[in-house]
């Protein structure tokens, strides 16, 4: 991709910005960042891209700011639909996303894993797990870090973990993974998406442009997932705790094990994994089905199976105070999520749910919560929705607290009413959006609070 005298409009203000319009003008293009909110509303330090001679553009996005561009970055933030974006379309200006910029940088085969719920959990182990068969291993995408600065420094020789997200695959023309895998497709982004098609169809442009010589790994217990096989041109295996697939990750009774080109190879055990729960078999399956096609040896493994504990906000945790366990499930932003670490425990939960409601059915979720939980404390705007719908699923309205918008206040309400064997589990089933600046910073805020007890 040449940027050599290129004028580059990046749009979105953030870490996939940020790294586009570093990189676009570290290899000699004019570059404007522009972002529709203004600066004092940004909670982003741009003295760096000014250093660099970057020109930003804060607040309305008209079509003055195509003038003489020749092409466009999208944040995975930002809509393909809006105005600008449209304009620029219509003027037959090259729209890309940064993902789509990794690609083209990329020098080492990269592995993308996709899916709603965990992305992050299983890149970080798939990235553990790569480097005992590279020495160079990149990790990024929607993990935190842009996937170009990742691509970049990786160079030739390695390979690289990618965690992929709907919003990032809207723009995706040319990418191609050497390795994918789609974890699960469950309702989530439905906002941006509009319906669970579109959403399903976002993410299965993650393998669209493999070939025979690629691999995808797929969740066959995920119905939506199992038959993405269908729509594959590259060779496809299958993950699964139920059963026993042609070739592919699966459990047999509480062993792990790989099954590919007539051979078996044993992982570890159930009880061996360090991360818990029916939902983290599946993730390890993955990642370890994921870096074996990739090249890393099963033997080699085993033991970063065995001693890898998990990622912050991931039923992480925290403190034991007078018996009772308090576990921060942050990254929960939605129900399906919400529900597997409810299956995590026994029973005996004070929940902690609630926040920037994403408006998907409640049912399946509030069963759980029924079964499994004593109390239910909620946060945030989606309070009153979730409230009504658990009444109505038949939770009992006196074991419910509504702690408006403090976390504070609900982390106090479970200290006071939790008793060994209970745990006070957060896992909000929610954006963070109506409290939190993302998901991270409301993690953070309730272990802190938990800490200070």
């Amino acid at each position: 991709m040449n940027f050599e005298n290129k004028k580059i409009l990046v749009i979105g203000a953030g870490i996939s910005g940020f790294a586009a319009a570093k990189i676009a003008k570290k290899f000699g293009a004019e570059v404007i960042l522009s972002d529709a909110k203004e600066e004092k509303d940004l909670k982003f330090d741009f003295s760096e891209l000014r250093e660099l001679g970057i020109n930003l553009k804060f607040g309305k996005q008209t079509d003055e700011l195509l003038n003489g561009v020749d092409m466009i970055i999208l944040s995975p933030a930002v809509p393909i639909k809006i105005p600008v974006v449209r304009s620029a379309i219509e003027k037959n200006i090259p729209v890309i996303g940064e993902v789509e910029l990794a690609y083209n940088l990329a020098k080492s085969p990269i592995c993308a894993v996709t899916g709603t719920n965990g992305k992050t959990t299983t890149v970080t182990l798939l990235g553990l797990l790569l480097k005992t068969a590279y020495e160079k291993v990149g990790v990024g995408g929607n993990i935190g870090t842009a996937l170009s600065e990742v691509a970049l420094e990786t160079g030739e020789g390695g390979c690289i973990a990618a965690e992929i997200s709907s919003y990032q695959m809207e723009t995706a023309q040319k990418f191609k993974p050497h390795v994918s895998a789609v974890l699960n497709v469950t309702p989530d982004h439905l906002k941006r998406h509009g319906n669970m098609e579109n959403y399903q169809a976002a993410k299965e442009k993650i393998f669209a442009n493999e070939t025979p010589e690629d691999f995808l790994v797929l969740n066959y217990d995920d119905e939506r997932t199992r038959g993405m096989i269908d729509r594959a041109n590259c060779k496809t295996v299958y993950f699964s705790r139920k059963i026993e697939p042609e070739e592919g990750a699966f459990l047999d009774g509480k062993m792990l094990k790989i099954k590919f080109s007539g051979k078996i190879y044993e992982l570890c055990t159930t009880d061996e994994l360090g991360i818990k729960g029916g939902h983290n078999v599946e993730n390890a399956l993955a990642a370890a089905m994921t870096a074996f096609l990739a090249g890393a040896e099963p033997e080699k493994m085993r033991e970063i199976l065995k001693n890898f504990t998990g990622v912050e906000h991931r039923i992480e945790f925290v403190r034991e105070i007078d018996g009772v366990k308090y576990y921060n499930d942050s990254k929960a932003t939605n129900t399906d999520s919400a529900i597997k670490a409810l299956e995590t425990f026994d029973g005996h939960i004070i929940l902690i749910a609630g926040g920037d409601d994403k408006m998907t059915n409640l049912t399946d979720f509030l069963n759980f919560v029924r079964k499994r939980c004593d109390y239910l404390i909620l946060v945030g705007a989606a309070a009153e929705r979730f409230k009504n719908d658990a009444i109505k699923n038949d939770f009992p309205p006196e074991k419910i607290l509504d702690a408006g918008y403090s976390m504070q206040k609900a982390v106090e309400f479970a200290k006071n009413i939790a008793a060994a064997p209970q745990i006070v589990l957060l896992s909000p089933a929610c954006a963070s959006f109506d409290m939190y600046d993302n998901f991270e910073e409301r993690g953070k805020d309730f272990k802190k609070i938990v800490n200070s007890l």
